[in-house]
């Protein structure tokens, strides 16, 4: 499993945060998703061997979200 930090500047209530846990359980491979609209991040654990970082960054583009990653 993998970390990744992402921060979202465009996630404004906690609506948009539970839109983007979502992806916990829409993307195949994504473990655990906490997302904090009063932080701006997201941490995504994930498989490696099933999805990379860039298709959950186009996931939450097509959520309507600006990730930007944390190095």
């Amino acid at each position: 499993m993998k970390t990744l930090l992402l921060e979202i500047k465009d996630m404004h209530c906690s609506n948009c945060a539970m839109k983007l846990q979502a992806l916990e359980d829409d993307l195949p491979g994504v473990d655990t998703v906490d997302a904090s609209y009063r932080s701006q991040k997201m941490k995504v654990i994930y498989d490696e061997t099933i999805v990379t970082p860039v298709t959950i960054m186009d996931a939450v583009r097509k959520l309507g979200y600006t990730p930007e990653l944390i190095p």
